[in-house]
């Protein structure tokens, strides 16, 4: 198995760019089956979740390819209703394909999804949502098939603002007969990108970035060449190893209003951050402050998706901090591993307390899923000594080779890949 290497405290300097966002990418190349011809997407970074997304569509009869940045997909051939169990349990965010299938064959059949262990995800409100439009659903133990002769416009409203349930409700709504309205939608900045990119083709959504969307019917999309917007998360984890290692960055390509929430709780613990349209400069040079309380809810309060990453700069920080957790009841798994390295966190329920320390120090730690991952990431380059992280294919669901990332921003970090044996 493949690990990182990391040699602890070298200040990040210089600059990057943010490659394009995981999360809106994916539901984007699922809704690009539902119009039929070539459709070509910007700005895709190179993920592992990214290529099982490929292989999805390349099951389902599209012709797909990744080249540099660039996503084209030729859904002319898509004839197949079936997403295999083996990819199913690879990543999540195939569920997204239920809306675009139902939408463009009238039939899905697909399994429970895989991803991160952070917790019970249910796709409840998924199921729900596409009952309400006239999706008829059977479950037998692990799988679901889904069917509807059509689909009909009707008001929906979602007991908890879950991503997923809204992109797929409003992919399977686009052709539906009639006028459909999401109410408690949720409103991250993926679910206006996604809508951007339907209309692209044809749709007429209004609303998204609200807790209401609507959606009005069409018969048919036409494909189009779109750019999916720059990663947040991807941003606000450079931002908090800037911070950790005491370092002067600047993020090109960076869209600061869906930062918000990041930004203020980095001032708030000392960090400078100056914005000059889509540059951010982040400067800390000196030990950050606590920070008396932070809680994570979905956007635009402070993301679960930093969760982690922020507890290490509060590790270091003078002071007690409190981070309280109201998402994922299981994304405290990197508490253990950041104990090893000696921070001191102690958990109860679904709140951390952050003693700060003067150091870490390097140490063999294991990445329990992607957020955890590069939690220990900016822990290893903060910390005194080496630090080994294992498990790192977690890492590579949501950062684009992240040691050359970092090691262009003068971090000590390489990769290193087991030499086969006879």
């Amino acid at each position: 198995m493949e690990k990182l290497v990391i040699e602890g405290g070298k200040p990040l300097t210089g600059a990057i760019k943010i490659h394009g966002a995981k999360n809106a990418a994916l539901p984007i190349m699922a809704a690009s089956i539902m119009a039929e011809g070539t459709i070509t997407i910007e700005n895709v970074p190179e993920l592992s979740d990214i290529g099982v997304m490929l292989d999805i569509l390349r099951s389902l009869g599209c012709k797909a390819e990744h080249q540099g940045e660039k996503v084209t997909v030729n859904t002319i051939d898509v004839h197949q209703f079936h997403i295999p169990e083996h990819l199913m349990s690879q990543m999540r965010s195939s569920i997204f394909l239920m809306g675009p299938l139902l939408a463009r064959v009238g039939r899905v059949e697909l399994y429970q999804p895989g991803g991160c262990a952070i917790g019970e995800r249910k796709i409840d409100l998924h199921l729900r949502g596409l009952t309400a439009l006239g999706a008829e659903i059977e479950e037998s133990g692990n799988k679901i098939v889904c069917t509807a002769k059509e689909l009909q416009g009707t008001e929906i409203v979602l007991d908890y603002p879950s991503v997923g349930a809204t992109e797929n409700i409003m992919m399977a709504a686009v052709m539906a007969k009639g006028l459909t309205t999401i109410t408690g939608a949720a409103r991250e900045p993926e679910i206006q990108d996604l809508q951007n990119f339907l209309n692209a083709m044809g749709a007429k959504i209004i609303g998204a970035g609200t807790d209401t969307i609507t959606i009005e019917g069409v018969s048919q999309l036409t494909p189009c060449t779109y750019r999916i917007i720059p990663d947040r998360i991807v941003a606000g984890t450079l931002m908090i190893a800037a911070a950790v290692t005491r370092g002067n960055i600047t993020l090109n390509r960076v869209c600061p209003a869906h930062l918000t929430s990041a930004i203020h709780v980095l001032k708030r613990a000392g960090v400078q951050i100056t914005i000059d349209g889509d540059i951010m400069n982040v400067c800390a040079l000196t030990r950050p402050k606590s920070v008396e309380r932070i809680v994570t809810s979905p956007y635009p309060s402070f993301p679960t998706d930093l969760q982690s990453q922020i507890m290490v700069l509060l590790s270091l920080a003078d002071g007690v901090s409190i981070v309280k957790e109201t998402v994922f009841e299981g994304r405290f798994k990197h508490v253990d591993e950041l104990s090893r390295m000696g921070a001191d966190i102690r958990v109860d329920l679904n709140s951390a307390f952050i003693r700060g320390v003067p150091r870490l120090y390097g140490a063999t730690v294991e990445a329990t899923d992607l957020r955890a991952g590069a939690a220990l990431v900016i822990a290893g380059l903060a910390a005194q000594g080496t630090t080994i992280i294992e498990q790192i294919h977690h890492i590579d669901r949501g950062y684009d080779r992240i040691e050359q990332m970092l090691g262009r921003l003068g971090a000590s970090i390489h990769r290193t890949t087991p030499v086969a044996t006879e």
